[in-house]
């Protein structure tokens, strides 16, 4: 396994810190990032670049940052997740990863695609939370503070950012402009992160749009 890289990114101007721990991102992961682009969305870049226009909100199902990390750690699928390896070998993950505590970890470039939402990867930054499980809503008060201070941060950042989405809304985009995928047995049902903890969200964060 290759030694990671991890550093202290402050970011005054923002008045957040982040904490860069990248996973693996090697030949290999890009390709099959521009092999699921193709097959999924009939599209043939040259990069693997996105631009930002939705922010989804996820739940990792593991109540554990290092479990969780490893989930998407490599370059592929685990053994472990037949219903979506037959869409593709590449491994799930998200650009973000905040844990209990409220600890902000960045895991990749956030303006490189990663499999995170059926439909919508090519336009979307993810950000999971570690916790969560089936339909209970667990993630705790840091992790909802961490959330609006990443989201604000990413407002700035990226100014194309439209919409604001908890996973389980992603299939209310199906017939919208940034919908893309092309297979349409593809579909998983998802509950995270929760209609409780998005209503909340949507109390504070005004500018961006809700699912269609």
């Amino acid at each position: 396994m290759r030694a990671l890289c991890l550093f202290l990114l402050t970011l005054p101007l923002y008045g957040i810190t982040i904490i860069d721990k990248p996973i693996i991102f090697d030949e290999e992961r890009i390709a099959l990032t521009k092999e699921y682009i193709a097959d999924h969305y009939g599209l043939y870049p040259q990069n693997i670049s996105i631009t930002p226009r939705i922010l989804v909100i996820h739940w990792t199902s593991i109540n554990d940052f290092d479990r969780s990390y490893q989930r998407f750690f490599s370059s592929t699928l685990p053994s472990d997740r037949p219903d979506i390896k037959k869409a593709s070998s590449l491994n799930v993950s998200a650009h973000f990863m905040i844990d209990r505590d409220g600890t902000i970890y960045r895991l990749m470039n956030e303006t490189a695609m990663a499999r995170h939402v059926i439909g919508l990867n090519y336009s979307a930054i993810g950000i999971e939370n570690v916790g969560g499980k089936a339909s209970k809503e667990n993630l705790t008060p840091q992790q909802f503070k961490a959330n609006l201070e990443l989201i604000r941060y990413l407002m700035k950042r990226h100014p194309t950012l439209e919409y604001l989405i908890g996973h389980y809304e992603y299939t209310r985009f199906e017939n919208h402009a940034l919908w893309l995928e092309k297979q349409t047995s593809y579909r998983t049902l998802k509950h995270d992160p929760g209609p409780g903890f998005m209503q909340r969200l949507r109390t504070h964060i005004h500018e961006l749009k809700a699912a269609p």
